[in-house]
């Protein structure tokens, strides 16, 4: 039976009904981690949606037994297509706030209410939860920080905001810009973090970072290999000069976050 949002949540929550907010979790062959990254979920108090990217293991049934509403696609779209699947979902059922979380465990449930808190207090379209602000960063190679860094530079040299953790998928998404990233959202690998950022940023909506403490990956394997990776790393640096692969409607003037 899918989870379904706690709307007795104590006086102090950012979310006190928290119906208008849902949990969307992209995963492909998760089947390892996705019954403990749900059952957290809900535990929080939040409904949450499972968009299962044509896994070829049991993902999409541990996941709806552990509670989840689960998306099956009939071919593997990538996250970024999972995700986009996921902010329709959510537009089209009265949702007004989208939390990202991995299917792999890195990410804590216990960062949900951190980052509504951020959205509410800060004003922000989008609040990223940043491993690297945290005073215990997990450990990553030199390369990887290396890419991570020069992503950060192109989105700083746009000249619109500064993040140091642009390929992270741990994220809250306010409207109006869960409507705008409904409508067009990058499929590409990297483009559903990095990309998203720029282009986001680029066209007006406020972007934030809060520390969020990650995890190793909690099980399963990585479905982008090496060579992925600098492929994606490739089209990152090559934006500035060839523009980048989707657009937004720029940000309305008259319209803020919901969640206040």
């Amino acid at each position: 039976m899918p989870c379904s949002p706690n709307v007795s949540r104590n006086s102090n929550s950012v979310t006190p009904d928290a119906s208008t907010v849902l949990v969307v979790v992209p995963a492909y062959n998760e089947a390892a981690c996705i019954t403990a990254v749900v059952t957290s979920v809900c535990a929080q108090g939040y409904p949450c949606v499972v968009v299962d990217d044509a896994s070829t293991d049991t993902t999409a049934a541990l996941a709806a037994e552990a509670g989840a509403t689960v998306l099956r696609l009939p071919i593997n779209l990538g996250v970024g297509g999972a995700l986009r699947t996921g902010f329709r979902y959510a537009v089209e059922h009265g949702y007004r706030v989208v939390v990202q979380l991995d299917g792999d465990g890195q990410h804590p449930a216990n960062a949900i209410d951190a980052l509504l808190g951020a959205l509410r207090t800060s004003g922000a379209d989008l609040v990223i939860g940043s491993r690297f602000l945290h005073p215990d960063p997990p450990p990553i190679s030199a390369v990887r920080a290396a890419c991570i860094g020069l992503l950060a530079r192109i989105i700083a040299r746009s000249g619109h905001t500064t993040v140091t953790d642009p390929t992270s998928g741990c994220r809250a998404i306010a409207a109006p810009l869960l409507d705008a990233f409904a409508h067009d959202f990058p499929h590409h690998y990297l483009g559903d973090t990095f990309e998203a950022v720029l282009v986001a940023a680029r066209r007006g909506y406020r972007i934030t970072e809060i520390p969020v403490a990650m995890r190793p990956r909690q099980g399963g394997t990585p479905s982008a290999d090496g060579f992925a990776s600098f492929q994606a790393m490739v089209r990152a640096c090559t934006v500035l000069f060839t523009g980048t692969t989707f657009d937004l409607a720029p940000r309305p003037a008259d319209n803020a976050p919901t969640i206040r």
